[in-house]
């Protein structure tokens, strides 16, 4: 195999999850008190039309009349992967149908009620939106409960969770944000790739117009440190201001500069700009950066009584989900250092791809386009 097919292998497993089903998230906010329940709940329009197929006329968009025909429809679907139990099972109705529009598109908004057989004890939940369909989909609950307010991040393999009136522990707190700070930058496309852009020129270094290869392991990894470093400190600084409340910027415009981010991370590559300053951009960027970390936050809700505790440890998630990436990734380039395959394939051709990509995102994000089908 040369290193040209090679280098068609490595992008398509670049590729591969970007071009997918974009992994999605439905925000699942219920209000218990005693027997009474009231919520709201918002899916991706684009997860219902991957689900049931909105999209009547086939234009690639989903207008207020598709989407009001097929009420009683999503409302059907949504309510058969959602269960609520105290005391018994406890009979939910949707209400009320809106539509509203988060940071990656428009959201279908159902807000529903219900009445449980019991008006104390343990609150059982049991949560199946599109597992079947994406392993990848998370629901993101805010749930108030007599008055306490407990969230957390749904998976598949933790479906069914039960919640007790109680106040939480804070190591249960701390394990819950430090998870869903793990799994925001495994799922994080963009983040991914402006981390793996700053990355790859790590195992050489630029001599007489071109790159060579480092000679030892340590050069790399003093430059991983500094890169990963400097990011980290610019994200947390950021992310700490504005779940504060401190500071706060349009979504649009924090998941736009994202985008612009990668693009000239990976043309750094391409053309040195930024040569043995690369600390400097992941520091640069990883400021705006903190406040796209910051929007998974906001829409889960931290708990006042634990607002550092929980900060912090979706902060440390955030920096073990990546050095996560660190430890897979640097062994594999400094093993490849000195090869024209990685020097023109995997730094070149990847970074080109990734610009190429990251200017799709741009363009989506500032235009307000849909350029990649989910």
């Amino acid at each position: 195999m040369n290193w040209r097919r090679l280098l068609i292998c490595c992008w398509l497993l670049l590729c591969g999850p970007v071009l997918a089903h974009k992994a999605s998230d439905s925000y699942l906010k219920i209000d218990v008190q005693g027997a009474q329940v009231s919520g709201q709940w918002d899916i991706a329009l684009r997860d219902i039309d991957f689900a049931l197929g909105l999209d009547a006329d086939g234009n690639g968009e989903i207008t207020w009349g598709e989407l009001r025909e097929r009420h009683d429809a999503v409302a059907a679907w949504a309510l058969s992967a959602l269960t609520l139990e105290r005391g018994g099972a406890c009979p939910l109705q949707v209400t009320q149908h809106q539509v509203d529009e988060h940071t990656d598109g428009s959201y279908a908004v159902m807000r529903f009620a219900g009445t449980c057989p019991a008006d104390t004890g343990d609150l059982a939940l049991d949560y199946r939106l599109l597992f079947d369909l994406d392993g990848l989909h998370r629901g993101l609950l805010r749930l108030d409960l007599d008055g306490l307010t407990q969230s957390t991040v749904i998976a598949p393999d933790s479906r069914r969770q039960v919640f007790s009136g109680e106040s939480v522990s804070h190591l249960t707190q701390f394990v819950r944000f430090l998870v869903q700070g793990v799994w925001h930058i495994w799922i994080g496309f963009d983040h991914i790739l402006f981390l793996l852009s700053l990355l790859l020129p790590v195992v050489l270094v630029r001599v007489n117009g071109g790159w060579r290869g480092v000679n030892r392991l340590g050069e790399s990894v003093r430059e991983v440190l500094w890169v990963v470093t400097s990011f980290t400190v610019a994200h947390s600084i950021t992310l700490s201001l504005a779940a504060l409340g401190f500071i706060s910027l349009p979504s649009r415009l924090v998941e736009s500069a994202i985008a612009l981010s990668v693009v000239l991370a990976a043309f750094n590559n391409i053309v040195p700009l930024f040569n043995r300053r690369r600390w400097l951009v992941a520091f640069g960027f990883g400021l705006i950066h903190g406040f796209g970390f910051a929007s998974v936050l906001a829409e889960l809700g931290l708990p006042q009584d634990t607002l550092v505790l929980s900060l912090v440890a979706f902060n440390l998630g955030v920096e073990a989900g990546q050095l996560t990436i660190v430890v897979a990734l640097l062994p594999v380039i400094f093993w490849l250092r000195h090869t024209a395959f990685y020097r023109r394939g995997v730094l070149v051709g990847g970074s080109l791809l990734i610009m190429l990509l990251a200017l799709v995102w741009l363009a989506e994000r500032v235009l307000d386009l849909k350029l990649i089908s989910a």
